[in-house]
């Protein structure tokens, strides 16, 4: 019985091998013919978006540096110190 599921688990993986290999080779297939359907942003968009997200970070970083610090002189003043 033993010997029987061994043989069984063998050829199940060497029945399963080729059929992995032909699966790669059409994942990669169809991984190319879905690149193609992609709509690519131009230069312009790429440019406009990266300016966007930049000028959000500095704003979002000043406004948590405004924060920071009035919070920081809220608790030293709260304190009683001076700095």
């Amino acid at each position: 019985m033993a010997k029987e599921k061994t043989n069984a688990v063998a050829s199940a993986a060497a029945a399963a091998s080729p059929k992995k290999k032909r699966s790669i080779v059409k994942y990669f297939k169809d991984a190319r013919s879905e690149f193609k359907k992609v709509v690519w942003p131009s230069r312009k968009q790429v440019v406009n978006n990266t300016l966007v997200v930049i000028v959000a970070l500095v704003v979002s970083g000043l406004a948590i540096w405004a924060l920071d610090t009035g919070f920081g002189s809220l608790l030293m003043l709260m304190l009683g110190r001076t700095g």
